[in-house]
């Protein structure tokens, strides 16, 4: 019987939200356990799960071992919010059951604001070339749950939320990274202490034989640093210490400034893991990126093209706008509760903005006034103001599509805004493929 027979057995589990991570616990808890599904939306649940449904009703009078939280759900705003502030020792994430299962297991954790995905994706494939078992879980897709053939040297880099994290009790990594740290999803954590602090749990967990990574000039993370006892081994990332690998890469994406300091975490564990150094450049000078990830999706001698439509935030365009010159930049969407553009006004003379969306004028308000704008209410609409204006432009150029805001005002999520963005290029450039 191994841990995950002994720990979770005869329990009566209630799994709240039932989207991918909640899909993955059931099916992972269902066997040995009591499992009980709610969710705000019915019609989220497949009709061969829906006699595992509880009503709100009988949820009041149930007592359940654990309550497993989606972390998409906001214990503040959700249907059973006194329900779950009354049992809040009980909530548990998904990252929980798979530590008390696998307490073993090797984890690699990657969390910050900006270019988780991406920093755990290159990992993932350094570490795959490096000939290791690996798997790429957590955030970025892929439910940790879901994972089958599970082997003692098996290497599990995760990408992990705040969301995720704040709700986690028992989860450890045995390496932890926080790339950055920037205000972000204040409208659920309230504050960016709050915020800072849940990322920075991955941290406080560790055991004297681990190893935490925190960048060496942020001030934030320094001080929780120093305000905590902890116990593992921590690494200040000085990413101009890398700088002698930065010119064997020949890949363009990390041409700007932050894709290279995160890329410097990746040079930093590589070495602590031990792994050959030769592969490793090779792998980043192949790495193509994630779609909708500052991803190049055209490049010509007077043109160049950039979908970035992962980002939610100023601080994640930031780098774009200070890599490129002649930027005809759109942006537009919900924007981020306290948000602020901070850009150094050496840059400002680059950049034209075209805004759309619910929140432009927020977003027209926190332009500098040197910066051009025009606006509209669509994307598509915008695109047509580019479009005309480009054509009179015969000099070397580059369109960023970095919306800087949430995608729900007019887009299902970031990847179907993405794929919008590139319908339109595709359709205004014929013979780009994408």
């Amino acid at each position: 019987m191994n841990e995950r027979q002994i720990y979770f057995k005869n329990k009566k589990i209630l799994i709240y939200g039932f989207g991918k991570s909640g899909t993955a616990c059931f099916k992972f808890l269902k066997k040995n356990n009591i499992c009980t599904i709610f969710d705000d939306k019915k019609k989220n649940i497949p009709p061969n799960f829906k006699k595992y449904l509880i009503n709100i009703r009988k949820l009041s009078s149930t007592i359940f071992d654990f309550i497993v939280l989606s972390p998409g759900i906001n214990i503040n705003k959700c249907r059973i919010s006194s329900y779950l502030r009354n049992n809040r020792s009980k909530i548990i994430s998904e990252l929980d059951i798979f530590e008390l299962s696998y307490p073993k297991i090797n984890k690699i954790t990657i969390t910050g604001t900006n270019g988780k995905s991406t920093t755990s994706k290159l990992l993932y494939e350094v570490l795959k070339n490096n000939k290791k078992d690996v798997r790429l879980t957590g955030n970025i897709g892929f439910p940790i749950l879901m994972e089958k053939k599970i082997k003692n040297n098996t290497i599990f880099v995760i990408e992990a939320s705040s969301y995720q994290l704040d709700y986690s009790k028992y989860f450890r990594s045995n390496y932890s990274i926080i790339l950055n740290l920037n205000p972000d999803h204040l409208e659920r954590h309230g504050t960016f202490k709050n915020y800072a602090e849940a990322k920075f749990k991955i941290v406080k967990s560790q055991t004297k034989s681990d190893y935490a990574f925190i960048e060496n000039k942020n001030n934030f993370l320094n001080k929780l640093v120093e305000n905590n006892q902890i116990k593992s081994k921590v690494i200040k990332i000085n990413y101009l210490k890398y700088k002698k690998y930065f010119g064997k890469i020949n890949n363009i994406y990390f041409n700007n400034s932050a894709n290279r300091i995160n890329l410097s975490f990746i040079f930093s564990i590589a070495k602590v893991l031990k792994l050959n150094l030769k592969i490793v450049l090779n792998t980043i000078s192949k790495f193509r990126g994630l779609d909708y990830r500052q991803q190049i999706i055209y490049k010509s001698k007077k043109l160049l093209i950039i979908n970035d439509s992962k980002s939610t935030s100023f601080s994640s365009t930031i780098p774009l706008l200070e890599s490129y010159k002649n930027i005809y930049w759109i942006l537009g969407g919900l924007a981020k509760k306290g948000d602020k553009l901070k850009l150094n006004k050496k840059f400002f003379p680059n950049i034209k903005a075209y805004v759309y969306g619910k929140d432009r004028n927020f977003l027209i308000n926190s332009l500098p006034n040197q910066i051009p704008y025009q606006s509209s209410s669509t994307l598509s609409k915008i695109m047509k103001n580019l479009s005309k204006n480009i054509k009179n432009d015969n000099s070397k150029k580059v369109i960023i599509f970095s919306p800087s805001a949430a995608s729900f005002d007019q887009f299902k999520n970031f990847e179907d805004r993405g794929k919008f963005f590139n319908k339109i290029i595709k359709n205004k450039f014929k013979k780009i493929k994408i």
